[in-house]
């Protein structure tokens, strides 16, 4: 099959999957992930292999950019101390204790011989970046607090970057390349600085370009630049490029979209980087369940499960530490949240590319591609189908039934009303008598009037079912705006400068409620 024609059957089967999840309500990635095994064990489809070269070339630098893109400056600063500390130190720190849970002795990998620390270091590093995409899209659709939010985001965005170099390096040493651990810090400063400087200047760069522009699509393409050109630079240079996409998309996201961009412009920009992070988690979350191999997984069940627990242990340690250490700061993490921050760390394609990326002589090779595959595929199945009886228990959202009993007086609200109204035109255009349908009016009247007390309890109980609702009529209104102005300057009952004007100022409503 031609490279062309895989990707857009990819896309075809990506879309349907996205319809079947809607309608089973499961997250979309994992989703993703079955279809992909599925797929894969039956060979309807050959795609093209997740390599390092296409995650590097395609994937990465557009996912991580969109997502710096859309991370608030302000919330990521004033959570700077948890943040650093989980993806920084908290990295080497669950890079250690994994390794330690899986030397020969201590965990069920002692049947394979000749497998000791240096392997499970190499394991434990191109394993420790998470890759939470699924549990964000749950997060964004049930409403949990911003700030747990935007720590689970800020924590993935930054340990992408950490754990690559530190899988380098450690590699490195393993390799016999280094020797010594102080080389290793300073060639960790290195890469991470270095590359956190050119990620500055790239987004800078871009950010003042698109100051001197008011054009949608040469702005989209100047962000594009910054994302990929960012990542591009900084590994030319040896320097990790996820950093540098990280610093160049929270700078042109917060610096050039605030003070260089109109609100029409910055939404245009906003949906197209939403698209692409759409299209490419499409893909690569189909091709992570391609490149698993079924037989593979169940020949080395024991090791996974090893790997499995070991780095679900590691994170746990690392979490509840970092949020003991945190008590009596002003960012202290409620212990609820240090459960879900660490249920939520979910491994995905990233951890996968650095395993197939091993030298091919390296050592337990095929153990450790195995042991990463059904770690990530674990991860994604088991963590990610859970977090939302997770989050219901832990009381972080409302009930499911809860939010069934709102909508289905919604629901009845809507629908006798409707009832209603039908009735009115009858009447209105003489087609029944008054006084044959008083009783059915009347009892159609009180269902509505019932129905509106109800929900009116409810929002009593619950302020965030009514935030929601006002969110959701503001967002409407604004929308039945936008469209008259539109079709008035079709008409030609509006002039090109007043269109612009008022579609600007609908813009900035829009992008202010938003940010609600």
């Amino acid at each position: 099959m031609h490279f062309e024609s895989a990707f857009v059957l990819l896309f075809a089967v990506a879309t349907a999957v996205a319809l079947v999840a809607r309608w089973i309500k499961i997250p979309y990635t994992v989703a993703l992930v079955v279809a992909g095994l599925v797929l894969g064990s039956a060979k309807i489809i050959d795609p093209p292999h997740l390599t390092k070269e296409l995650l590097y070339a395609v994937f990465l630098p557009g996912l991580v950019f969109e997502a710096a893109f859309h991370l608030d400056a302000l919330k990521f600063w004033q959570n700077k101390l948890a943040i650093h500390a989980l993806a920084v130190p908290g990295v080497a720190a669950a890079i250690g204790l994994t390794a330690i849970m899986l030397q020969p002795g201590v965990s069920a990998l002692h049947v394979v011989d000749g497998f000791h620390l240096s392997h499970a270091l190499v394991f434990a590093a191109l394993i420790a970046a998470t890759d939470p995409i699924a549990v964000v899209a749950l997060f964004k659709t049930l409403g949990v607090p911003k700030r747990l939010a935007v720590l689970v985001e800020g924590e993935s965005l930054l340990n992408d970057g950490t754990a690559v170099v530190f899988f380098t390096l450690i590699l490195g040493v393993v390799s016999g390349g280094t020797s010594s651990v102080g080389g290793a810090v300073l060639d960790f400063v290195r890469v991470v600085g270095l590359g956190t400087l050119i990620g500055v200047i790239v987004g800078y760069l871009a950010s003042k370009l698109t100051q001197q522009v008011e054009d949608p699509m040469i702005e989209i393409t100047l962000t594009t630049i910054a994302a990929y050109g960012s990542f591009l630079i900084a590994e030319q240079f040896h320097l990790s490029g996820v950093i540098a996409t990280v610093a160049a998309g929270m700078l042109c996201g917060n610096y050039g979209a605030r003070t260089g961009m109109s609100p029409s412009t910055r939404i245009a920009v906003e949906s197209f980087w939403e698209y692409v992070a759409f299209a490419l988690n499409s893909i690569v979350f189909l091709l992570i369940g391609f490149e698993v191999h079924i037989d593979a997984i169940l020949h080395s069940w024991q090791a996974i499960l090893a790997a499995y627990v070991a780095v679900t242990i590691g994170r746990a340690t690392l979490i509840y530490l970092v949020t003991l250490i945190l008590r009596r700061t002003r960012e202290t993490i409620p212990w609820a949240w240090s459960a879900v921050l660490t249920w939520g760390g979910l491994r995905g394609g990233l951890s996968m590319v650095l395993a197939l990326a091993l030298p091919k002589d390296f050592p337990h090779r095929e153990m450790l591609v195995t042991m990463t595959f059904g770690v990530v595929i674990l991860s994604i199945l088991l963590q990610g189908l859970s977090m939302g009886p997770l989050l219901r228990k832990l009381g972080l959202i409302g009930s499911r039934a809860d939010r069934e009993e709102y909508e289905r007086e919604r629901g009845l609200m809507r629908t006798k009303s409707a009832a209603l109204s039908a009735l009115d035109q009858l009447l209105k255009d003489g087609t029944v008598h008054p006084e044959a349908v008083t009783r059915v009016r009347e009892e159609y009247a009180g269902a509505v009037a019932d129905a509106e007390q109800r929900i009116k309890d409810m929002h009593l109980q619950a302020e965030a079912l009514r935030e929601e609702d006002e969110i959701e009529a503001r967002r409407h209104l604004l929308l039945v705006e936008k469209d008259t102005v539109q079709s008035s300057f079709r008409k030609g009952s509006l002039s090109q400068e007043v269109h612009d004007l008022l579609m600007e100022d609908i813009d900035a409503r829009i992008l202010h409620l938003d940010s609600m």
